[in-house]
C-alpha cells in the first residue's frame, strides 16, 4: 500500500469515527428528550387531572367524572387514563367507578411509597411510556385543604393516575433527522477525500521521488534529480535539494581533505572515499579506545602518564614537555620533560603568564616569525607550543621542540590529531581534579583550613620514607590553648571558635611551605618543622607564643579576654626513631607543661617519663 493510499484510508477512518460518535450522540439525546417531553405531558394531565377531581368533589358531582376524564385522555393523545384508589378512599368512599383499586404491582408499589414510576415497552413498532403518579393530601393555602374531605394525614397518599402514551412517532421523526445527519457526513466525507486526493498526491509523488534520492545517496550516488509539480516553499526545497546533492556529487571526492585532523599523518594517498572513511573511523576508535582506558584510571598522574604514552608512541614524539598550568595561581609544573630538560626559561613556571601560548590561547609555532616566543631558550631549535585548557582552574601546556624543519611540518599536521586526545582527555582531568580537591577538603580541618589528623594519619609513613630516604629531620610540636574549655563554658563556642581560628592563622603564617600545621583535636595542633635546627625551632615555638599572646577577643559587653598557650616539643630522629613517638614526646613535654604552671614552652627530655612508661 502507497503513502497516499494509507494516508487516505486513515483519514477515512478518523471522518467515519467522528461520523458514528455524534450519530450515537444524537440518538441518545433525542430518545431522552422524546421521554422526558412525556414524561412533563403526563405530569401536566395528572395535574389538571386532580384540579377536575376537585371541582368535581367540592360541587358534589363525583359522579360525572367519567366524562371530564375520557375528555383529558383524547385531548392528550393519552392511550389509557384510569384512577386508583388507596385503601384509606376506598374504606371512606368506596371502590369507586370501575373499580378505582390496584390494577397491578406499579400501582401498588406508587401507593406504598408516594413516588412516580415510569416505565417505557420499546419494540420495533412502536414505544409505549407508562407513567403512574401519585396524589397526596395537602393543606396548602394555594391548593384546597384534602383533610377536609377525606380521613388522612397530611402527606398521605389518596390515589394514583396510571396514563399510557405511544411516543413513537418522536423515535421515527428522531431516525430521519439522523439519516439526514449521516446522509450529509457522507457526502462530506466523499469531499473531504476528493480533496485530499487532489491536493496531497502531488506531494505524495514529491515524497516518493525524495526516497528514491535519498535511497541512492546512501549508496554513495548523488546524481539523483529531484522534482516536482508543487509551487511554493515545495519548490524551494526541490531546488535546495538538487542545489545540495549537486555540491555533494562535485565535492564528495574532497570531503576526505575536510576531515584531515582525524588521520595520523595527515596525508592521503588514496582516492577510495570509502578507504579514507575506514581510516578515519579507525582513528576515531582509537581515541575511543583511550578514553574507555584513561575513564578507569585512579589518578589524574595516570592520565598524564597515558597522554605521554600516546605522544610518543602514536605521534613518535621524542622532545617534548608537558606542564600543568594553574590558572588560579598563575604557576605551572612540569608532568613531562624529555631528559629533565625544558626549552622555556625558569622563571615561566613561577610565572605562567609569560608562556605566550598559555597567555594568547593560541598554537605558537617557531616558523611563524624569528624569536616568537621570547620566554624560550631553545637556540637553533624548531618548536610547536599548544595551549589546552581543563577547566576555569587547570589548562594543559604542551611543548614539541625538534631540530629539523621537516619534522615540524611533520608534528604541525598532527596538532589537530593530538588536540583531539586531549579533549577526549579533558572530562576525566576534569573529574580527577574534583576528585583530588574531594580528597584534599576531607583532609582538611573545615574551620580552620589546616590538615586534619586524618591527614598526618595517611601521609605520616610517606614523610617517614622520604625523611629516611633523605636523611631529613623534623621538630615537632604540640600545642594547646591553656584553659580552653573554660572558654566555650563561659563565653559560648562562637568565641572558642574565634580563639582557634586565630591560632591556626599564626601557625600558617610562622611556618614555611615544607612544614606542616595540623589541628590534632579540639584545642591541640601538631606543627612539624622540617630540617629546622634546634635554635630555629625555638625560635618559631616563640614567636608563636608570643604572637597568641599578644591578641585579645572581643567577648561582647565591651569586655575582651586574652589567652596563652603550652607548647611542647620533640625531635625526629634525636628523641625518637618514628615520628609517631616523637609526636607522643611532644605530647609528653607539653603535659609536662600544663603541669607546670602553663604558658611555656617545654622541649622533651626522657625523665619526663616514669620508669616503664616509655612509648
Amino acid at each position: 500500500m502507497t503513502t497516499k493510499s494509507r494516508l487516505l484510508l486513515i483519514v477515512t477512518f478518523m471522518l467515519l469515527g467522528l461520523t458514528t460518535a455524534t450519530i450515537i450522540n444524537i440518538s441518545l439525546n433525542f430518545r431522552e428528550f422524546s421521554i422526558n417531553s412525556a414524561v412533563e405531558k403526563s405530569k401536566l394531565a395528572a395535574n389538571i387531572v386532580k384540579d377536575g377531581l376537585t371541582s368535581h368533589m367540592v360541587n358534589g358531582i363525583m359522579d360525572k367524572r367519567q366524562y371530564f376524564l375520557n375528555q383529558i385522555s383524547s385531548n392528550n393523545n393519552v392511550e389509557f387514563l384510569r384512577l386508583v384508589r388507596a385503601d384509606s378512599v376506598v374504606k371512606q368512599y368506596g371502590p369507586g367507578l370501575n373499580e378505582e383499586t390496584l390494577r397491578d404491582a406499579i400501582d401498588k408499589e406508587v401507593l406504598r411509597t408516594g413516588k412516580t414510576i415510569k416505565k417505557i415497552t420499546e419494540n420495533p413498532e412502536n414505544i409505549i411510556l407508562r407513567i403512574t403518579i401519585p396524589y397526596k393530601a395537602t393543606t396548602n393555602n394555594n391548593s384546597p385543604n384534602c383533610l377536609n374531605c377525606h380521613d388522612v394525614k397530611k402527606g398521605d397518599t389518596l390515589g394514583a393516575i396510571s396514563m399510557e402514551f405511544d411516543i413513537s412517532h418522536m423515535r421515527n421523526s428522531g431516525m430521519m433527522t439522523i439519516l439526514k445527519i449521516l446522509g450529509i457526513n457522507l457526502l462530506f466525507i466523499v469531499v473531504v477525500l476528493i480533496l485530499m486526493n487532489y491536493y496531497v498526491a502531488p506531494y505524495m509523488k514529491l515524497f516518493s521521488n525524495m526516497q528514491e534520492g535519498v535511497k541512492k545517496a546512501y549508496s554513495g550516488d548523488f546524481t539523483h534529480n529531484f522534482s516536482s509539480s508543487v509551487g511554493g516553499d515545495a519548490k524551494k526545497v526541490v531546488n535546495q535539494m538538487n542545489s545540495l546533492f549537486g555540491k555533494m556529487q562535485e565535492t564528495f571526492g574532497d570531503i576526505k581533505y575536510n576531515l584531515a585532523t582525524f588521520i595520523p599523518q595527515g596525508g592521503m594517498s588514496s582516492t577510495d572515499p570509502l578507504q579514507e572513511a575506514k581510516t578515519i573511523i579507525n582513528e576515531l576508535s582509537d581515541i575511543y579506545k583511550f578514553k574507555k582506558t584513561i575513564e578507569l584510571d585512579a589518578s589524574k598522574d595516570a592520565v598524564y602518564s597515558r597522554v605521554v604514552d600516546i605522544l610518543k608512541i602514536k605521534y613518535n614524539l621524542d622532545r617534548f614537555s608537558l606542564y600543568e598550568v594553574n590558572n588560579t595561581q598563575h604557576n605551572r609544573k612540569p608532568i613531562y620533560t624529555h631528559n629533565g630538560d625544558s626549552i622555556c626559561l625558569e622563571y615561566v613556571d613561577e610565572d605562567s603568564t609569560q608562556c605566550r601560548a598559555h597567555r594568547t590561547k593560541t598554537d605558537v609555532i617557531s616558523s611563524e616569525f624569528i624569536n616568537l616566543c621570547q620566554s624560550c631558550k631553545a637556540n637553533n631549535l624548531h618548536y610547536i607550543c599548544i595551549s589546552f585548557t581543563i577547566n576555569s582552574e587547570y589548562s594543559l601546556v604542551l611543548s614539541i621542540s625538534t631540530e629539523d624543519s621537516d619534522e615540524l611540518n611533520r608534528i604541525q599536521t598532527q596538532i589537530a590529531s593530538i588536540k583531539n586526545y586531549l579533549e577526549a582527555a579533558k572530562p576525566v582531568i576534569e573529574s580527577r581534579i574534583l576528585m583530588d580537591k574531594l580528597r584534599d577538603t576531607s583532609l582538611r580541618d573545615g574551620m580552620t583550613g589546616l590538615y586534619n589528623r586524618r591527614f598526618l594519619e595517611e601521609i605520616i609513613d610517606k614523610i617517614m620514607s622520604q625523611a629516611d630516604r633523605n636523611k631529613e629531620t623534623y621538630s615537632v610540636m604540640m600545642l594547646d590553648v591553656d584553659f580552653f574549655k573554660m572558654v566555650n563554658d563561659t563565653y559560648g563556642h562562637d568565641v572558642g571558635d574565634k580563639v582557634i581560628v586565630a591560632l591556626s592563622k599564626i601557625l600558617k603564617e610562622s611556618i614555611r611551605e615544607a612544614d606542616l600545621a595540623i589541628r590534632y583535636g579540639g584545642e591541640e595542633f601538631v606543627v612539624m618543622l622540617n630540617n629546622a635546627t634546634d635554635e630555629g625551632t625555638m625560635k618559631i615555638a616563640k614567636n608563636i607564643h608570643s604572637a597568641f599572646g599578644a591578641l585579645s577577643f572581643d567577648v561582647g559587653n565591651s569586655e575582651t579576654l586574652k589567652k596563652t598557650i603550652s607548647i611542647g616539643i620533640a625531635k625526629f630522629p634525636t628523641d625518637g626513631d618514628t615520628i609517631w613517638k616523637c609526636i607522643k614526646y611532644a605530647d609528653t613535654a607539653l603535659y609536662e607543661a600544663k603541669n607546670t604552671g602553663r604558658n611555656k614552652i617545654v622541649e622533651f627530655k626522657a625523665e619526663m617519663f616514669k620508669s616503664g612508661e616509655e612509648f
